[in-house]
């Protein structure tokens, strides 16, 4: 059951059997994730058809390494027209990719459990309180737009000191061709109620420019 299922030559037969099993446990794993993670429908039939590709793949260059380096320069280039995509979404990816290659050298049965496996831990891990921090939810990212004739150096202090616990800036950079800058902050609310407050104080040290408040992640490409 955990041997490869092929042999020195690759048979219609056992292809076919592959494909089978790529695809039911591709279709059943993204079927799984989708009830946690939050992807648009074209995402989730992508992530199942993936292990057949992969297999495939790995099929035909298994034991040539030339086609084997052409194949890996060439998957190489995806990343580079693909917008970047959520940590869920990229560990459904790989998940997928990973039993692709199991598929690929014959193993069915490893490809399976890899690939429900992953889905079934995901779901898991999702529903228990496993990484939840008291305080980790109520950090924001404020960003606000100025124009460059403002000294932004302690402008907005006052709204800051009125209305948060904390205010870390965490980068400057300019927009509309260096018209304007935009400030970004980690910020940590007194009171989540007066958000609406917070926003109508510092509008009125902007010019009425844009503000957003969003939820803090560890990404520079938010700033």
């Amino acid at each position: 059951m955990f041997n490869s299922i092929y042999t020195t030559a690759v048979t219609p037969g056992q292809f076919f059997l592959m494909a089978g099993a790529a695809l039911l446990a591709g279709i059943l794993s993204a079927w799984i994730m989708s009830f946690q993670v939050r992807s648009t429908r074209r995402f989730f039939i992508v992530s199942a058809l993936i292990p057949f590709v992969v297999g495939a793949v790995i099929t035909f260059v298994n034991g040539n390494i030339g086609a084997g380096v052409a194949i890996g320069g060439a998957f190489s280039l995806i990343r580079f027209r693909s917008a970047q995509g959520s940590a869920d979404e990229i560990a459904a990816i790989l998940g997928a990719m990973g039993s692709g290659i199991a598929f690929g050298m014959g193993y069915i049965a490893y490809g399976v459990i890899i690939l429900l496996g992953m889905a079934l831990l995901y779901m898991l891990l999702s529903r228990l309180p496993l990484f939840e921090h008291e305080g980790a939810g109520a950090e924001k990212l404020l960003k606000i737009t100025i124009p460059e004739t403002l000294e932004y150096g302690g402008v907005f202090e006052e709204a800051f000191s009125r209305y948060l616990k904390k205010a870390e800036n965490v980068g400057i950079k300019t927009t509309a061709m260096g018209s304007m800058f935009r400030l970004s902050y980690k910020v940590q609310m007194k009171n989540p109620a007066e958000e609406k407050a917070f926003i109508d104080a510092l509008r009125t040290r902007n010019g009425n420019l844009e503000i957003s408040l969003l939820p803090y992640v560890e990404q520079t490409n938010q700033l």
